[in-house]
């Protein structure tokens, strides 16, 4: 079925095609009766206007792009909510790119959403990399990230103090009597997650006078089935640790499957304390506790500055940092 073009509407309803543009459009006045007519010819030949074709005119897509690297984990499920619910209110669209850590799928979705014309990009990646920066050095539109800093740019960063964080976990966890207290960190390529988090750690140790012992720092990807590797690990030293601090709760949740499956018990035998409060974390048996962060409010706040931007509005080059608070719940206990 032969395509109908703008230029064969306006010639069948005898008006110019700036005049059917503006029908489309609805950016400038058109009398009721040449409305009318426009219309009458779009409906009878089904015209469907080219999304691209239109936003050259109105020099605007309404389409933010977000770029993550993983979808399924329900830390970013949540924080695209936050965005969406915002962007809906301003009458924008969301183009997600999933990159399921793929460093080459990320920069392939970055050069499609500038080709795709997006107003500005949300990006979210575990590791800044080169070409990221070099990416980013050309690119002219709005741009903010989330949960990661982008040193030398002129980039706006939602995020919570990870360090601070990292250490009220700890803190908590040697109030309560433990000791030797184990880590499962994300990879040092990750800023906040296996470096901040990590260091916020490390200082609560020193801070209390423990001794920092290398062998109860293990690292995950953020998957459940390397925090259960780590716990197996851990489990196998001569003294292993009372208390555990997982970087976040699905690793947490792959901790306590371990612990269970070999024999053990959460909190009784060791105890172990997440990071993120995603709502499996409270329905979890047992159930986690866990340093909240406000996921909802973090992917909200980072599409109400995008808009900002792309208004014209200016917006502070700075880390916004939202408060975090750490939940008590089933899965630790003081240490006898």
């Amino acid at each position: 079925m032969k395509k109908i073009t703008i230029k064969e509407i306006a010639e069948m309803a005898g008006v110019s095609k700036a005049t059917v543009s503006r029908v489309l459009n609805d950016s400038k006045y058109v009398s009721p009766e040449i409305y009318s007519r426009v219309m009458k010819v779009i409906e009878e030949t089904g015209y469907k206007p080219s999304f691209i074709a239109r936003s050259l005119v109105n020099k605007k897509t309404k389409v933010v792009g977000l770029l993550i690297p993983d979808i399924s984990n329900p830390f970013y499920s949540e924080l695209v909510k936050g965005m969406v619910e915002v962007a809906n209110k301003y009458d924008y669209n969301i183009l997600l790119c999933n990159s399921f850590f793929n460093q080459k799928k990320e920069m392939d979705f970055l050069k499609l959403l500038w080709e795709k014309e997006v107003e500005g990009i949300i990006f979210m990646t575990h590791e800044i990399t080169n070409k990221h920066r070099k990416f980013f050095e050309k690119y002219t539109r709005p741009t903010v990230t989330v949960n990661r800093k982008f040193w030398g740019f002129d980039i706006p960063n939602v995020d919570i103090d990870n360090f601070l964080a990292g250490y009220d976990a700890t803190e908590y966890l040697v109030k309560q009597n433990h000791h030797r207290i184990a880590i499962v960190r994300a990879p040092l390529s990750d800023e906040t997650a296996g470096v901040e988090r990590y260091e916020g750690y490390k200082k609560a140790l020193e801070d209390y006078g423990i001794d920092f012992d290398e062998k109860l720092v293990k690292e995950g990807n953020f998957k459940a089935d390397t925090g259960y590797k780590a716990m197996e690990d851990l489990l196998e030293l001569d003294s292993p640790p009372t208390a555990v601090f997982c970087v976040n709760d699905e690793m947490a949740c792959g901790v306590i499957n371990c612990v269970v499956e070999k024999g053990l018990k959460v909190p009784e035998d060791i105890s172990v304390v997440g990071f993120d409060d995603i709502p499996l974390a409270s329905m979890f048996i047992p159930s986690i506790t866990t340093i909240r962060q406000p996921i909802y409010d973090m992917g909200a706040l980072s599409m109400e500055l995008m808009y900002k931007m792309i208004k014209g509005e200016k917006v502070e080059s700075k880390t916004y940092v939202l408060p975090h608070k750490l939940v008590v719940r089933q899965s630790t206990m003081k240490n006898e």
